[in-house]
């Protein structure tokens, strides 16, 4: 079992950043590839970003390439989302989860472990 905790949302102006983090606990963390998601009222969860088990390997979905930046420190059992540039129509819960695989996955589907989401809203 995966505990995820994730933190660093809150309220920002259109332009502004933001640094979500979320530290897992339970199992080895570096064995697990992490995502982020969001989901904004009245549609469904979406792929933000993810990273593999070590770092390397990263993928952004297109409506957030350029501005968000994923990265995770194993030592401190932490995947983070850079937010930059951030804009109204990146207003959602934000979530990360986890999966025990050797590369990434962007299929919200694929994902064992889950955090509870952390509430990014962005002012126009």
């Amino acid at each position: 079992q995966v505990q995820l905790v994730e933190s660093g949302g809150g309220l920002v102006q259109a332009g502004g950043s933001l640094r979500l983090s979320c530290t897992a606990s339970g199992r080895t963390f570096s064995n697990y590839a992490m995502g982020w998601f969001r989901q904004a009222p009245g549609k469904e969860r979406e792929f933000v970003a993810a990273i593999s088990r070590g770092g390397a390997t990263t993928t952004y979905a297109d409506s957030v390439k350029g501005r968000f930046t994923v990265s995770r420190d194993n030592a401190k059992n932490t995947v983070y989302l850079q937010m930059n540039s951030l804009k109204p129509e990146d207003t959602a819960v934000y979530f990360c989860a986890a999966r025990f695989t050797l590369g990434i996955r962007i299929g919200a589907d694929e994902y064992d472990y889950w955090g509870q989401g952390t509430q990014v809203t962005v002012s126009s």
